[in-house]
């Protein structure tokens, strides 16, 4: 398959382009949460607002997002009915766990993982850095609604918003009202705390992948045939088609998320693939070559490569380039050299005559 530059255009979302919202949940006022910036860069998300701008719509099997915040700024304590994954692109970020934040604690930098199971309560402050972002991962097309810890629907309330059943978000300070037919949801309470995992430190600690301690390997199918790249698993199964390892955290996620690694002027030659690839550019730039046509990305920027295009990766020849990719599937095909492809065409057409 090949597709047009335009075509393209539309599945790349840079960082500069990104469009936030700044209500995207119940805890938009509470102060210390009043200056997050969260992002839908594809799929529907979880935002309760729904003028969430969403970038891209087509399903992937997986939602991409993003939060952006400055030092001092707090996400809520809250759970998810799929797996989340977080890259720290910029700035250092505390990830606490439990209804209250206190069961746990976490300190991710830059180029860090976590991924944070299901039915647990877990809120995250951004420690330093202005404008600090955080490239998010939620499992499934539709990833549900969120549950609030307790206190976040109390401090709300002092705010006038107002969460319905149906996952909206009412500003009665501006005079929204709720829609006919629907109605408030019910506020979580102390009772069904219990209900929630609780994870300690430890129990955070060993869903981290620090940036450090990434596997990298030469050998994997991927690597093997490119130059000067390096592929490390972080998140999902073994798979041995691609000579690939399990990721520290070897649970399914519907998805695998890998780092590549770029040496100078690193390549990989012309492949496809079976499943929709999404790229994010953590360090450097990445050139992604199809046919006659090409595009750069540059740190902070996300791509979506549809299944079946054939392309070639190029990294900036000063400075190399930090990759993270997310291969949809628990179990990706392996990559399908541009060689295969022609060997596998001339055989079609030798069967027809």
């Amino acid at each position: 398959m090949t597709i047009s530059m335009d075509e393209m255009i539309q599945r790349v979302v840079r960082y500069d382009d990104l469009i936030p919202c700044r209500t995207a949940f119940i805890d938009a006022r509470t102060p210390g949460s009043d200056r997050k910036e969260n992002f839908t860069i594809i799929g529907p998300g979880v935002s309760e607002n729904p003028g969430q701008h969403i970038h891209i719509k087509m399903p992937h099997g997986f939602n991409v997002g993003g939060a952006r915040q400055p030092a001092g700024c707090v996400n809520s304590q809250h759970s998810h009915e799929t797996a989340e994954v977080f890259l720290v692109h910029s700035g250092v970020w505390a990830f606490r766990s439990g209804h209250d934040g206190t069961d746990g604690e976490v300190i991710l930098h830059p180029g860090d993982v976590i991924s944070i199971p299901v039915n647990v309560f877990r809120g995250f402050e951004c420690l330093e850095g202005e404008d600090s972002f955080l490239f998010a991962l939620l499992g499934g097309d539709d990833p549900g609604q969120v549950d609030w810890a307790p206190y976040v629907f109390e401090d709300a309330a002092g705010h006038g918003l107002v969460l319905t059943k149906a996952g909206r978000l009412i500003d009665t300070a501006i005079g929204e009202t709720i829609p006919e037919g629907d109605e408030p949801c019910r506020p979580t309470m102390a009772d069904d705390v219990p209900r929630f995992r609780r994870l300690s430190s430890a129990d955070l600690q060993a869903h981290v992948i620090a940036d450090a301690h990434a596997p990298l390997c030469a050998e994997t199918t991927l690597a093997a045939r490119a130059s000067g790249v390096r592929e490390a698993p972080l998140l999902g199964p073994g798979n041995a088609c691609e000579a690939v390892a399990a990721g520290k955290v070897s649970s399914e996620h519907g998805f695998h998320f890998r780092k590549l690694v770029f040496a100078a002027g690193g390549t990989i030659p012309s492949h496809a693939r079976e499943e929709r690839e999404v790229v994010f550019v953590h360090r450097g730039a990445i050139t992604i070559g199809w046919g006659d046509h090409a595009v750069t990305l540059t740190p902070g920027d996300t791509a979506t490569l549809p299944e079946g295009l054939s392309r070639q990766w190029h990294a900036d020849d000063t400075q190399g380039a930090v990759v993270f990719v997310v291969r949809g599937t628990d179990s990706p095909a392996p990559p399908r050299w541009a060689e295969q492809a022609t060997h596998q065409a001339k055989g079609d057409l030798a069967a027809v005559v």
